[in-house]
């Protein structure tokens, strides 16, 4: 689609070779400004705090990954191992710490996360429930015919 491309974690944080380092609040600000200032834009993430509501405010989609807890919770097992093995990059030191870290947000998410998120931002015009492969298919065959529209 040839859509510029910003994961939410590279917005907080600055990639480095040698270490990351988190950026300021206000230099957080100022990149995801400079973002949603921009003709297009697809952002990802899990972030649902207060300095990311203007990016659900003015995207014309928004794509919910809703698996099941259940597949979460596999899924970063299986990130675990594949990166502890070295057959999958992280950006973070891979430690039994930085699993259970995992375990927890996956918890939050599920009970605090989720229901903010739905509370907050869940406009039937723009949102798309991911929950299943048939639910991610539907949708790539909406956007192709749109996008080829266009």
């Amino acid at each position: 689609m040839k859509i510029p491309f910003y994961e939410l974690d590279n917005v907080v944080r600055e990639r480095h070779p040698l270490g990351d380092r988190r950026r300021t609040e206000i230099e957080v600000e100022k990149f995801l400004e400079a973002i949603l200032l921009s003709d297009t834009w697809i952002i990802e993430g899990v972030h649902n705090e207060e300095w990311t509501s203007e990016t659900f405010l003015q995207a014309d989609m928004i794509i919910f990954l809703d698996p099941a807890y259940s597949t979460r919770t596999y899924r970063i097992i299986r990130r675990f191992i594949l990166q502890k093995l070295g057959f999958e990059k992280a950006n973070y030191t891979v430690t039994n710490e930085m699993l259970f870290k995992m375990f927890k947000w996956n918890r939050h998410f599920e009970q605090v996360g989720k229901p903010n998120f739905f509370n907050t931002y869940a406009d039937g015009q723009k949102l798309r429930l991911i929950r299943k492969k048939k639910d991610l298919s539907n949708l790539l065959s909406e956007l192709s015919v749109r996008w080829n529209n266009t």
